[in-house]
């Protein structure tokens, strides 16, 4: 594609995305809807089964639906992309398209990010202050704590996209599957330099400072849990805590191999399975963690199946 002028709002970019025949395409198109729209109503399901059960008013599954709802939106904004380029031959996309699926694409991470930190200082407050959990975490402060979680997904977005797309691009091909922020750094011209550590310092920001209270708030869970009297409330205490665990170690693992690097480390092929793993399969697994391991869950879905056999 030809780039016009120096312009950078003239620019399209190419998405290169995957390699291989066009009968390899369409396999991988079938394969990857196929999961998008499982991965859709997993999400779905869960939404509707909190907003239709009075008995999950609870913080706990206040935070679990707004999970549910980002995965929603963190998907959308890169599998449809991705799904036109494997069917077409037209893989060009807009400058604003693109920066507008990096704004978009960021917003919706860090904000899980965030959100997953804010999960884990809740079930810390159940677990460690259980009489005092309806008062700690009372809905303002539910509601409040979500806000916020979107708002700092948005300053970083904000703040990422426009210290990207302010300056020039030399190249147009995007060696990746959708306008990603560490291939979109291989297009700049010049030195990227004071770029990097910008997105290094606000990575380490947004994924070491929940990390470090989701660390914290299980160190004060294992504390109180191994005080506990009867192994079955400590078994109780875990099953709660568990799937929440192996969703922090599937998103914060794959994200940190992501953004606590430099341009130089950057290696496509690698760095496009991670982006698959953060993108596509961590919002399929999380309603399917969440699912197995959560009772009222699995009973919620029981009663839609019911109801819906029954009509």
């Amino acid at each position: 594609m030809r780039r016009k002028e120096n312009s950078t709002a003239e620019i399209e970019f190419i998405i290169l995305g995957f390699s291989g025949s066009s009968k390899l395409h369409k396999l991988l198109f079938v394969l990857l809807l196929s999961l998008y729209i499982i991965t859709l109503f997993a999400n779905i399901l869960i939404i509707v089964i909190v907003k239709a059960n009075r008995l999950l008013n609870s913080p706990m599954y206040f935070f679990l639906m707004h999970l549910a709802l980002l995965e929603v939106c963190y998907l959308s904004v890169t599998i449809p992309k991705m799904l036109e380029n494997l069917l077409t031959e037209d893989k060009r996309i807009t400058v604003l398209r693109c920066a507008l699926q990096l704004f978009f694409f960021l917003l919706f991470g860090v904000a899980e990010c965030f959100l997953l930190a804010v999960m884990a200082l809740d079930r810390y407050v159940a677990i460690c202050h259980p009489l005092r959990y309806t008062i700690i975490m009372n809905r303002s402060i539910s509601i409040k704590l979500v806000v916020g979680t979107y708002f700092c997904g948005i300053a970083v977005g904000l703040i990422h996209t426009i210290s990207t797309f302010r300056l020039p691009f030399c190249g147009v091909i995007v060696n990746h599957f959708f306008c990603e922020i560490q291939p979109l750094l291989e297009l700049l011209c010049g030195d990227t330099f004071l770029t990097e550590i910008q997105v290094i310092a606000v990575a380490m920001v947004v994924i070491m400072m929940p990390f470090v209270l989701i660390i914290l708030s299980y160190i004060g869970i294992l504390s109180t849990v191994l005080a506990m009297p009867l192994s079955e409330n400590r078994y109780k205490a875990f099953s709660t805590c568990s799937s929440h665990v192996v969703v922090v170690t599937l998103f914060y693992g794959t994200g940190s191999c992501i953004y606590l690097k430099t341009k130089s480390s950057y290696n496509p092929s690698m760095d496009k399975l991670l982006s698959l793993s953060y993108s596509l399969v961590t919002p399929l697994l999380n309603p399917i963690i969440y699912s197995l391991k959560n009772k009222e869950i699995k009973s919620g879905i029981s009663k839609l199946w019911n109801k819906a056999v029954s009509t």
